[in-house]
């Protein structure tokens, strides 16, 4: 069997880079975002997926529900898989919270938030591992930093570590991890957060240093397999 991460579609938040974390917020689709749902099709076995997982966010539920269809298996709300708390920059353009986390690492909570970016990844790989308790195949309907943690792993160089930017993930694209292999995959996750964080202030090669104004580097941009070289985005957990 296989677990399906995806992130969900774009809404206007996203296609800001507004980051948000509280999921009280009634932040859903836009139109593009229910548009690309379409591309859902062609990259997972819809018809054959009997365990549906969702953060409790408006955007990752809707996403989930319109895969389904109707009638559809029950849809579970898992927590675990929310987006990460972002504390007092709720609302703000993500590239603020990147000068912040920048500046004091990944281990740190922004103020007002429950958990640092760590934390955060730490919950949410938690819950992807706890999706093997339901019947496969499954599709876990979650955000941005959580697939783009996978795909990192995924691509990752040997030896590398754990950086503090991750590239940005795409809408609805899934990451298809076999379940013999989830165990070792998340723990193999697990242990880089114990291990610290790669130097992310350097620019080399073909990755680009992303600053605001003058200022200290925020952010790297790494060209990914599904972005050609002159269409990179910002990075957005």
């Amino acid at each position: 069997m296989t677990t399906y991460v995806l992130r969900h579609g774009q809404t206007n938040y996203s296609r800001r880079y507004l980051v948000n974390g509280d999921p009280t917020k009634p932040i859903r689709l836009s139109e593009e975002g229910r548009r690309s749902l379409n591309r859902g099709w062609s990259s997972v076995p819809l018809h054959s997926v009997k365990t549906w997982l969702a953060s409790e966010f408006p955007r990752a539920q809707q996403t989930a529900n319109l895969l389904m269809g109707v009638p559809g298996p029950e849809l579970i709300t898992d927590p675990r898989l929310n987006e990460l708390d972002y504390g007092e920059f709720e609302g703000s353009p993500f590239l603020e919270y990147a000068v912040w986390l920048d500046g004091r690492g990944a281990h740190e909570r922004p103020p007002g938030a429950s958990e640092s970016q760590r934390e955060g990844i730490r919950r949410m790989l938690t819950g992807v591992l706890a999706a093997l308790e339901y019947p496969g195949p499954r599709v876990l309907v979650a955000h941005g930093l959580l697939v783009s943690v996978l795909l990192w792993h995924r691509e990752r160089t040997p030896g590398g570590a754990m950086p503090l930017f991750f590239p940005e993930a795409p809408y609805i694209e899934p990451v298809a991890i076999p379940d013999d292999e989830l165990p070792a995959f998340v723990g193999a996750l697990m242990n880089d957060l114990e291990t610290g964080v790669l130097d992310h202030a350097v620019g080399s090669g073909d990755r680009e240093v992303m600053r605001i104004g003058d200022g200290a580097a925020v952010a790297t941009v790494d060209p990914v397999s599904h972005h050609s070289p002159d269409q990179k985005d910002l990075p957005h957990a």
